[in-house]
């Protein structure tokens, strides 16, 4: 290399790397980005759930990937949520079909919601009772089962032979309670 090249490359500044853009994929926590996060979080948390949706969307395009992430984690839980607020049930029936398709869902409180509400508009309904006896079984709440499965017994001596067969309750077998409340005519 000649000296004149060398001296040019010497002389030659380092140049620090460009700040950062608005919407550039940056992880800091500040800016407008995450200020539209916050607020959208702040719309789930007061249960304006179509509002939030709106908001997350706009945050989408411009925000680093740990934020798309969890953004479009809310879209779903307010989309969920959405879903819930906009059922309308013909009779008891489907609502207890729908109930019942949360507990295989794992949606175990929607479920006793749903039951609960049967229960509240009619208090003779059995297969409500039944349907809550199920869920404890599942849940592990022993004595609620207990509780409910002998009022859908009480309302409707059928549940009895029902439960006898039912694999959901399998977890309530080995209770005496339970075996006595589905054998009663046994010494």
């Amino acid at each position: 290399m000649t000296q004149e090249a060398k001296s040019t490359t010497s002389s030659r500044k380092k140049t620090p790397p460009p700040p950062a853009r608005p919407g550039s994929h940056s992880s800091t926590a500040t800016g407008p980005v995450f200020t539209h996060y916050q607020a959208a979080v702040q719309l789930v948390q007061q249960g304006k759930y179509e509002k939030a949706i709106v908001a997350f969307e706009k945050v989408l395009p411009s925000a680093p990937p740990e934020i798309v992430e969890r953004c479009k984690m809310y879209i779903s839980t307010c989309r969920r949520q959405l879903d819930k607020e906009g059922l309308a049930f013909l009779t008891p029936g489907e609502r207890y079909d729908y109930a019942v398709s949360q507990i295989n869902a794992g949606d175990f409180e929607e479920a006793a919601n749903q039951l609960k509400g049967i229960l509240a508009d009619d208090p003779r309904a059995d297969f409500a009772f039944y349907g809550l006896a199920l869920l404890y079984s599942i849940t592990g709440k022993t004595q609620d089962c207990l509780d409910s499965l002998s009022q859908a017994i009480e309302l409707n001596p059928k549940n009895r032979l029902q439960a006898r067969s039912d694999n959901d309750f399998q977890s309530m077998v080995d209770d005496p309670r339970f075996t006595e409340l589905l054998y009663p005519e046994l010494p």
